[in-house]
């Protein structure tokens, strides 16, 4: 299974997600290193930990406003492979992000970014299922929906309608558990999944605490695991990964 960092990036900083609450998000404190500022934050996590990739979500991007351009390339240029959550809610932000100067590893469809599953499957034909990555995303268990009719089914529900759209690599994240420290709630969906679908790729995340959490998930048959404030607090160690 791999570990991949997250950096919740915001007014150009490393902000500390906690549940889901942006207006309330701050400036990363972090053992790892003193600054805030993004590359100084990821170059910390690759040297320490030897990351090949990163998960980034540009908040600002999300909330409506232009990607930013100049800190992918600057995260690009250490040679890290980029997955970024970008607010993709139309094709044109879609077609933005896959004609960048330098391919991304990921590009993040949210749940709750998107009005309804029809633009799900132009995203993928645009894309492509090996590039396009499904975040099922939740809070407190339930789907973060725009569709009222989305709101009518459950997250297991969601998943299978998107891979009846051509997704082939899922993340599960239930927003309300990030950056608290109190473990992971998906495990059970991502479990039923991996069974129903074993070639789907599974990602999970959000409450991460520990080595044992790592494990859970791997036990859960997920591919990969989010992690944010545990890597900046070391509760979770070069060691520890290299156990996994």
């Amino acid at each position: 299974m791999r570990i991949i960092p997250v950096i919740d990036l915001m007014g150009g900083q490393v902000v500390r997600g906690v549940a889901g609450q942006r207006d309330q998000y701050r400036p990363i404190q972090s053992a790892l290193c003193a600054s805030s500022q993004p590359v100084a934050v990821a170059s910390a996590l690759a040297a320490r930990f030897d990351f090949r990739e990163l998960y980034l979500a540009d908040l600002d991007a999300i909330a409506g406003h232009m990607p930013a351009w100049n800190i992918y390339q600057q995260l690009s240029s250490l040679g890290l492979a980029l997955w970024v959550d970008a607010g993709v809610d139309t094709l044109l932000r879609a077609r933005q992000l896959a004609d960048w100067s330098h391919p991304l590893a990921g590009v993040i469809a949210g749940l709750e970014s998107l009005s309804n599953l029809d633009l799900l499957s132009e995203l993928v034909t645009l894309l492509g299922a090996e590039r396009l990555v499904f975040s099922l995303d939740l809070k407190q268990g339930r789907p973060l929906v725009q569709s009222p009719q989305l709101a009518e089914l459950s997250p297991r529900q969601i998943a299978q309608r998107a891979i009846q759209c051509g997704v082939r690599r899922l993340i599960v994240l239930d927003l309300a558990q990030v950056g608290v420290g109190a473990g992971l709630s998906t495990l059970e969906l991502c479990a039923a999944l991996k069974r129903e679908y074993p070639t789907l790729e599974i990602t999970t995340g959000g409450g991460v605490r520990d080595l044992q959490d790592l494990a859970r998930i791997a036990n859960a048959g997920c591919d990969a695991a989010l992690v944010a404030s545990a890597l900046h607090d070391g509760r979770i160690t070069p060691a520890d990964i290299a156990s996994l």
